[in-house]
């Protein structure tokens, strides 16, 4: 199966890899701001959707093949913890998951011109207790920058994870039973 890509993660284009899904990337660029009060299953989900229209709608799209676009979300108590733009964010919110249960949201959303779908996978993620000059060294890295809640469970931060239930792929950027299944409809 060949389709659009609707993502510049690098993480998505490996995922996608490994499950033997060609595809071409498409860069597209939406207004990632929450809105006031909404709940962070349905600001993943409007993401992911925005940006698989964004894709479809896309002039450098040129063949008429599905478009696939996804968006995670890091959860802690009901908040949003998006990509930080420093490094005190970064230690900020790395400092917030420590010790803790939070929920990573990714939903995924196939668009044929026709037809539109998405799903959510949610996944409960224990972070051990973090000593700050752990923190610190993961920071100093620069490996939090571009990932939501700081960290990139495919990476170094993998040795914080006391306890995953869910989707392991999910939590990298795409739940690949889910997205497999997804795209299956779209055959």
């Amino acid at each position: 199966m060949s389709i659009y890509l609707a993502s510049k993660s690098p993480r998505r284009r490996q995922l996608l890899n490994q499950i033997d899904i060609e595809f071409i990337s498409l860069v597209v660029e939406i207004d990632e701001t929450p809105y006031k009060q909404e709940l962070p299953q349905h600001y993943v989900e409007r993401m992911a959707v925005e940006k698989v229209k964004a894709g479809w709608d896309n002039p450098q799209r040129k063949e008429i093949i599905p478009v696939l676009a996804a968006d995670t979300s890091v959860i802690l108590n009901e908040q949003i913890l998006g990509k930080p733009v420093s490094n005190e964010q970064a230690t900020s919110m790395l400092k917030e998951l420590s010790g803790k249960t939070h929920q990573v949201i990714t939903s995924v959303a196939v668009c044929n011109g026709e037809n539109m779908e998405f799903v959510t996978n949610t996944t409960d993620v224990t972070f051990c207790k973090l000593p700050l000059e752990l923190i610190e060294y993961y920071v100093s890295t620069g490996d939090c920058m571009d990932k939501a809640g700081a960290y990139g469970i495919q990476s170094f931060a993998a040795r914080f994870v006391k306890l995953l239930s869910g989707s392991y792929s999910g939590v990298v950027g795409l739940p690949l039973y889910e997205t497999a299944q997804l795209l299956q409809k779209f055959r």
